[in-house]
Protein backbone atom coordinates (compact mmCIF):
# COMPACT_ATOMS: atom_id res chain seq x y z
CA UNK A 1 0.00 0.00 0.00
CA UNK A 2 1.61 3.37 -1.14
CA UNK A 3 2.13 5.87 1.70
CA UNK A 4 -0.98 8.06 1.02
CA UNK A 5 -3.48 5.46 0.36
CA UNK A 6 -2.72 4.50 4.51
CA UNK A 7 -4.58 8.07 4.94
CA UNK A 8 -8.10 8.60 4.76
CA UNK A 9 -9.59 12.08 4.71
CA UNK A 10 -13.34 11.79 5.52
CA UNK A 11 -15.44 14.14 7.14
CA UNK A 12 -17.79 11.40 9.55
CA UNK A 13 -13.73 10.91 11.14
CA UNK A 14 -12.06 13.12 13.19
CA UNK A 15 -13.77 16.31 11.20
CA UNK A 16 -12.51 15.35 8.29
CA UNK A 17 -9.00 15.54 9.59
CA UNK A 18 -6.36 13.47 7.35
CA UNK A 19 -6.10 9.79 9.83
CA UNK A 20 -4.44 6.63 9.46
CA UNK A 21 -6.73 4.91 7.53
CA UNK A 22 -9.55 2.40 9.41
CA UNK A 23 -8.48 4.52 12.76
CA UNK A 24 -9.15 7.28 15.08
CA UNK A 25 -5.52 8.72 14.84
CA UNK A 26 -4.93 11.54 13.11
CA UNK A 27 -1.73 12.74 10.96
CA UNK A 28 -1.45 15.92 13.25
CA UNK A 29 -1.22 13.81 16.46
CA UNK A 30 1.17 11.60 15.06
CA UNK A 31 3.52 14.25 13.61
CA UNK A 32 3.01 16.55 17.30
CA UNK A 33 3.93 13.47 19.03
CA UNK A 34 6.99 12.99 17.04
CA UNK A 35 8.15 16.83 17.55
CA UNK A 36 7.55 16.32 21.20
CA UNK A 37 10.34 13.75 21.55
CA UNK A 38 8.10 10.47 21.18
CA UNK A 39 9.72 7.40 19.18
CA UNK A 40 8.49 5.03 16.93
CA UNK A 41 8.20 2.75 19.32
CA UNK A 42 6.39 5.15 21.73
CA UNK A 43 3.69 5.51 19.35
CA UNK A 44 3.20 1.97 18.14
CA UNK A 45 2.98 1.04 22.17
CA UNK A 46 0.18 3.80 22.82
CA UNK A 47 -1.65 3.23 19.83
CA UNK A 48 -2.05 -0.53 19.08
CA UNK A 49 -3.65 -0.55 15.64
CA UNK A 50 -0.07 2.08 14.14
CA UNK A 51 2.04 0.44 12.08
CA UNK A 52 5.57 1.37 11.27
CA UNK A 53 3.89 2.03 7.98
CA UNK A 54 1.61 4.14 8.81
CA UNK A 55 3.76 6.79 10.78
CA UNK A 56 5.85 6.96 7.79
CA UNK A 57 3.05 7.55 6.00
CA UNK A 58 1.65 10.23 8.18
CA UNK A 59 5.66 11.89 7.54
CA UNK A 60 5.44 11.59 4.15
CA UNK A 61 1.56 13.16 3.90
CA UNK A 62 2.88 16.06 6.25
CA UNK A 63 5.93 16.76 4.09
CA UNK A 64 3.80 16.72 0.98
CA UNK A 65 1.38 19.06 2.54
CA UNK A 66 3.97 21.62 3.64
CA UNK A 67 5.38 21.15 -0.14
CA UNK A 68 1.75 22.07 -1.72
CA UNK A 69 1.70 25.21 -0.08
CA UNK A 70 1.23 28.78 -1.46
CA UNK A 71 2.68 31.79 0.15
CA UNK A 72 1.27 35.23 -0.97
CA UNK A 73 2.67 38.73 -0.58
CA UNK A 74 -0.37 40.70 0.34
CA UNK A 75 0.51 44.63 -0.07
CA UNK A 76 -0.47 47.22 2.47
CA UNK A 77 -1.64 50.37 1.82
CA UNK A 78 -1.41 53.28 4.20
CA UNK A 79 -5.10 54.02 5.77
CA UNK A 80 -6.48 57.29 6.21
CA UNK A 81 -5.23 58.42 9.31
CA UNK A 82 -1.66 57.27 8.28
CA UNK A 83 -2.01 59.81 5.58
Amino acid sequence: MAAHERIEVNPKVMLGKPVIRGTRVSVELVLRKLAEGATEADLLDGYPGLTAADIKAAISYGADAVAHEETLELKRYPSVAEG
